[in-house]
């Protein structure tokens, strides 16, 4: 039924108010994208890599964070975001802590469809928690846009360390007067005392901003043994941008196997009009 529905939306055989609660159906000045921890190659990667691309190709989003990407020459697994954005038809921009050529590498991946006009990549402290964030620049219409994903500190009693990538983090990007967007897996519910650059009047959280009444479900699966818990999100600047659709997505096993130990956040954002 849903991919009804969404095939109704692209064929314009249905109104547009029942379109809107469909991410991925968009109009000329709204971006999709998506935030997913994809888990390397845990837990039956190649069963679950089917199921990781049938989320993603079904939301379309312009613009996807992926965290925890894996390649590993001693398994002879490719870079795992290049695999999914081969098959579905993106560019890919990934980083690192793990040098260039290292045999194996693991990091974070930004895949897209809209035109890169710049990248760049850094390293967040402190050093030896080996995290990276990673910046495109896109052009969307006539306008340009930062995209940003990364992946902070684990562990819940991990607030100063997170707060302080954070900081590398902010400092890193800068005020470029771009409309900035800030998507990943952050490792703590925006509520969390560290989280206070990330929060209004700045930014707001796609996914309770348009469904307030899932502001606290989880995005870590608990079929893992998870804690219950909304650390996965999609931030953006609400001088720019007035998120229009959001969901928790990939969140459905298939014969008993789950895409991720993570769920997906995907979501549609308007830019608003400049001046």
């Amino acid at each position: 039924m849903f991919h009804r529905r969404r095939l109704l939306c692209v064929l314009g055989a249905l109104p547009l108010a029942g379109c809107a609660t469909l991410p991925g159906v968009r109009g000329g000045n709204t971006v999709g994208l998506a935030t997913f921890n994809i888990y390397h190659d845990r837990d039956r990667w190649d069963q679950r890599l089917p199921l990781i691309l049938d989320v993603l190709r079904d939301a379309s989003p312009d613009v996807i964070g992926l965290q925890e990407v894996l390649q590993d020459a001693a398994t002879n697994l490719p870079n795992q975001a290049e695999t999914i954005a081969r098959t579905l038809g993106y560019e890919v921009v990934f980083v690192s802590a793990d040098a260039e050529g290292a045999p194996r590498r693991y990091g974070n991946a930004i895949l897209t469809r809209l035109p890169i006009v710049e990248q760049a990549t850094t390293r967040l402290k402190p050093m030896d928690d080996y995290r990276t964030a990673v910046r495109v620049r896109v052009r969307a219409g006539d306008r340009l846009i930062d995209v940003v994903n990364t992946h902070l500190h684990h562990t819940p009693e991990g607030g100063a360390i997170r707060q302080r990538q954070i900081e590398t983090l902010m400092t890193w990007l800068g005020d470029t007067g771009q409309p900035l967007i800030l998507m990943g897996d952050l490792n703590a519910s925006l509520t969390n005392p560290e989280m206070a650059r990330l929060q209004p009047p700045r930014f707001a959280s796609v996914l309770p901003t348009v469904n307030p009444d899932q502001a606290t479900r989880t995005t870590l699966n608990p079929a893992y043994g998870h804690r219950l818990d909304q650390i996965d999100h999609i931030l953006v600047e609400q001088r720019h941008f007035e998120p229009v659709t959001a969901a928790i997505v990939g969140d459905e096993a298939r014969e008993g196997v789950w895409p991720s130990d993570h769920f997906a956040v995907v979501g549609t954002v308007r830019m608003r009009s400049e001046g």
